[in-house]
């Protein structure tokens, strides 16, 4: 940024210190994040960059929502293993009857009981599978939001570095105005007593000056309040801020750009993992009209009567059970709701994808026409630069008035504001246009930066609830009734958009491998 500068470092009173900043970061956060006083203020859009991406408190909570969503493939597993339900009970029991002429009839006593139920589900008609199959789709669907999330917040944080160096930048430009125009002001005065101009001259410069000044005022204003959108979203201050960088694009044209977005945007890939959510509830709806088998085993033991504690009785009971449901069509009606369901969640893929290559599209032009009037602006402010001067000199030649000088003085410094400003634009569109690819990951921009890998909690807990040997066998068995599952044909009639599904390693595909 032109003219970029670091205002006085601000007092840190109330920011947390190390040790207690220390206790509150994830573990998975590296230890030269950890380590860092989050006082020290940043002075690159790397630092900035990686600060946020392992402590923006937002983006954190995200990592969390996606570890906790992980468990539920763990607790849809869990479904195949066997199932043990107990129950104990130790109790006193007093009964007082009455028997009209006689005498009343008092008994109590002590009674105690236990029941445990064991069942395993042989075959669910792929109740199971179909459960085992949403999880994975939401475990896919949450990845596909963490994405969204990190590229987000590397937006945002590109757009608050952006601001904080134009804002910097757009005060600085309005002080040199101020001081130009104190210096004119200082001249007129001179060339007044030397009746070479009139007092108007004089007051239309004074007011112009004191109009910078307010303008002054409001541009550091916003230099402030820039600082302090920086300190929200990165945790640390922003300090003397180094220029700014090209972005590398991993495309070189609008058609490449959009084959690039169809297979990579994390949006589309949460509209193919929301129609596999839905996909397999249909699924599971189709399964409930089927009946299931289920091997049960019961055991009881406890006194036949709470009168007597010696007399106790002893039930075992095993059986192989199939059970089922029969009504009015309500079972059919579940399935077709879910079916329709399931067809809106495929129709918003096509909306996804309409919807990611109006975005690439609009950011790839905005970009495009951003720095191209950049290059004109640089053209205007050196041509700006050169006709101040110029009239400078033929003003004390008196080919020059005063308004003319002035004019050309306010000339200068709208040219200046606007190249400082498109500059800013340029690049957060370039930000935006990676989003919009699916490209703004720190791994892409930073090639050897450390990020966070969701596969490692996930490999973790996905095997919790497994029971060796019988979870392979029953989930192999439970598999057989349901349809081979195969990404859809997207249907957009307006053209193809895309087919299939993202071209990379889809969150289901990562999730699903090693089953």
């Amino acid at each position: 940024m032109p003219g970029a500068k670091s205002p006085a470092p601000a007092s840190h009173t109330g920011v947390v210190g190390p040790p207690a900043y220390r206790s509150q970061l994830p573990p998975e956060t590296p230890d030269e994040q950890i380590n860092r006083d989050p006082a020290l203020p940043v002075t690159t859009l790397v630092e900035a960059l990686e600060r946020a991406y392992w402590t923006n408190p937002a983006l954190v909570a995200e990592r969390a929502r996606t570890r906790s969503v992980d468990f539920r493939l763990p607790q849809a597993r869990g479904q195949y293993g066997p199932q043990l339900q107990y129950s104990a009970e130790y109790g006193f029991q007093r009964d007082y009857t009455e028997r009209g002429i006689l005498p009343p009839l008092t008994r109590s006593g002590w009674s105690s009981t236990a029941n445990a139920v064991l069942s395993l589900p042989l075959f669910t008609f792929g109740r199971n599978r179909a459960n085992e199959n949403s999880a994975q789709a939401q475990i896919a669907f949450q990845r596909s939001s963490l994405l969204v999330a990190e590229q987000q917040t590397l937006l945002d944080v590109i757009s608050a570095y952006a601001m904080v160096l134009r804002d910097r930048a757009s005060a600085d430009i309005t002080e040199s105005y101020v001081d130009l125009l104190t210096s004119e002001l200082s001249d007129s005065r001179s060339r007044l007593q030397a009746r070479d101009t009139t007092i108007v001259d004089v007051r239309q410069v004074e007011t112009r000056l004191e109009l910078a000044r307010s303008e002054l005022l409001v541009a550091q204003r916003a230099a402030a309040s820039s600082d302090a959108l920086f300190l929200r979203l990165v945790g640390s201050p922003a300090g003397d801020l180094a220029a700014l960088n090209p972005l590398i694009l991993p495309v070189s044209n609008l058609e490449e750009a959009y084959a690039f977005a169809d297979g990579r945007n994390p949006v589309v890939a949460s509209a193919y993992a929301r129609e596999r959510v839905s996909r397999a509830q249909t699924q599971l709806a189709r399964a409930q009209l089927l009946p299931r088998v289920d091997l049960e085993g019961q055991g009881a033991i406890g006194t036949v009567t709470p009168y007597s504690s010696s007399l106790r009785q002893t039930e075992l009971r095993g059986a192989v059970t199939l059970t089922g449901t029969l009504d009015s069509g309500i079972r059919a009606a579940r399935v077709r709701e879910a079916s329709a369901a399931n067809e809106a969640d495929w129709r918003l893929i096509d909306d996804a994808l309409r919807e990611n290559r109006g975005e690439v599209a609009d950011a790839w032009n905005t970009w495009q026409g951003q720095a191209a009037a950049v290059g004109r602006l640089e053209l205007a402010a050196q041509s700006a630069s050169r006709a101040y001067e110029g009239a400078q000199l033929q003003q004390r030649a008196g080919l020059r008035t005063t308004t003319e000088i002035l004019d050309l003085a306010r000339d200068l410094l709208q040219v200046r504001s606007n190249l400082n400003a498109g500059m800013a634009a340029a690049f957060v569109q370039q930000a935006r246009l990676l989003a919009a690819l699916g490209a703004l990951r720190l791994d892409f921009l930073l090639p050897d930066a450390r990020i966070y890998d969701p596969e490692v909690h996930y490999d973790r807990v996905k095997h919790a609830a497994d029971v060796p040997l019988v979870t392979p066998l029953l989930r192999t068995l439970d598999s057989v009734a349901l349809p081979k599952a195969s990404d859809r044909t997207i249907r957009d009639p307006s053209g193809p958009l895309g087919s299939g599904g993202p071209t990379s390693a889809t969150p289901e595909d990562t999730v699903d491998a090693g089953h």
